[in-house]
């Protein structure tokens, strides 16, 4: 049986080395493809479009890095848009704010939020994808 030290230690190893979970869903930038991809598979998608000057964005990251985490998210697609260079995207997905968090079921937009920064209500969100 492993000490709870050395389980810590293992953690802190992984984690400096840049591993995560195998059923984390890692936020990757906006791909057309990918994203047909995640689509034609039926996926969970979610898509962010994000601002790194935007305080609502900055505290939404932590609440999705946790949320995508979760077990049930490992299938999840994670596309992150960036506001001020990818225009065409966020016109593409009908966003007129930063802070907009979009999630797909396969095809089908099923829901969205704009500047929501409470983890109970990006939980549910998030649920409706799956």
């Amino acid at each position: 049986m492993l000490s709870r030290r050395t389980i810590l230690i293992v953690a802190f190893i992984a984690g400096t080395l840049g591993f995560s979970p195998a059923f984390a869903a890692s936020p990757q930038p906006f791909s057309a493809e990918a994203f047909a991809d995640a689509q034609k598979a039926g996926r969970p998608i979610l898509v962010a479009i994000h601002a790194s000057w935007c305080p609502t964005c900055k505290a939404q990251t932590p609440i999705l890095s946790q949320l995508t985490d979760e077990p049930k998210f490992k299938n999840l697609a994670y596309f992150v848009i960036d506001f001020d260079s990818q225009k065409d995207l966020v016109q593409r997905f009908g966003a007129r704010l930063q802070s907009t968090l979009i999630v797909f079921k396969g095809n089908k937009e099923v829901a969205r939020s704009v500047g929501d920064t409470n983890r109970a209500s990006i939980a549910a969100l998030l649920n409706k994808a799956l």
